[in-house]
């Protein structure tokens, strides 16, 4: 088992990241709320790097390479849709796939000009569309209600990508959650010394930094998962997202604690990211109903992976 991403694969997400902050960075985000067909700069920098030509479900490295590009993507908050894209099915004539809980179906992908189909965790897969939003993406952050026509129930094998690579985003978040505030702590000072030479402070930052770390082993063994075509790797990604929702509560909590009443005011980088991780972390479902799913589909039987117990009990 080698759950290490490809030289090329990392190589590939540093320079998305790179060329996602020359082209804005933080500033990306700002301007899609403001002015939403700004968005279209995010597709149009990802398309020069040849993020579009990706076919994750055809190759082991460029599934690699397409999770890299989630976490850059993640890392700048970018208003767009990108794991979703880049989990398109391969046997539809759409732009993307999302997945969708069974009542009342949302997605982050509010007036983009593509072609959406959509999965269910049954299996059973509909074209869509998303209605308009009645409220601004200062609070909706582009998430919009969608509109489906049913397609066919042969979506078995779309659920795993399209769970995995949108947790690939979050994991970029929290790296960014993570470097916020530890630049936060080294510049603020209190009572003669910066707030980072604080053994609570630097807890803290250690508790968040072990959530975040742990969401990143296994995000890149729900990406094994998937190149092995394991029967469990549903469970693996809804393991992952379950993890990742847990670890996002951890880290954000941290990151907004050191940063005090600043971390929630437009002025603060932290406010922008904690808000758009919210689609991420409650779409298709939260965390309660996440984690009652995955019981039910594991029963008595448990996950297979590192540490599991060799006789099955």
């Amino acid at each position: 088992m080698n759950i290490e991403l490809a030289d090329e694969a990392l190589e590939y997400g540093i320079q998305v990241r790179r060329a996602l902050e020359a082209a804005g960075g933080d500033e990306l985000v700002r301007k899609a709320e403001a002015q939403p067909a700004e968005r279209e700069t995010i597709a149009r920098v990802l398309g020069d790097l040849g993020a579009w030509e990706l076919t994750p479900r055809a190759d082991a490295v460029e599934l690699e390479a397409a999770a890299a590009v989630c976490r850059s993507a993640g890392y700048w908050a970018a208003p767009y849709p990108v794991a979703e894209r880049l989990a398109r099915p391969a046997d539809l004539d759409v732009d993307g796939l999302v997945v969708i809980g069974e009542i009342n179906p949302m997605a982050a992908i509010a007036g983009l000009d593509l072609r959406w189909a959509a999965v269910d965790l049954d299996g059973r897969r509909s074209l869509v569309t998303a209605a308009q939003p009645d409220v601004p993406p200062r609070n909706s952050a582009f998430v919009s209600p969608l509109r489906s026509t049913p397609q066919d129930e042969n979506g078995a094998g779309d659920i795993a990508l399209g769970l995995v690579l949108p947790c690939w985003t979050l994991l970029g978040m929290l790296d960014r959650a993570i470097d916020l505030a530890r630049d936060h702590v080294a510049v603020r000072h209190q009572f003669g010394q910066a707030l980072s030479q604080f053994q609570s402070v630097q807890f803290q930052l250690t508790d968040a930094e072990v959530e975040r770390a742990g969401v990143e082993m296994l995000a890149r063994y729900a990406l094994w998962s998937i190149q092995e075509g394991n029967d469990q790797a549903v469970d693996d990604a809804l393991a992952l997202r379950l993890a990742a929702i847990e670890a996002a509560d951890v880290v954000l909590r941290v990151a907004h604690q050191l940063h005090g009443a600043l971390g929630f005011c437009d002025e603060a980088t932290l406010s922008w990211l904690s808000r758009y991780s919210w689609p991420v972390r409650r779409l298709p479902l939260g965390r309660a109903a996440t984690e009652n799913l995955l019981t039910r589909r594991l029963a008595r039987s448990g996950l297979a992976g590192l540490f599991s117990d060799p006789r099955g009990v």
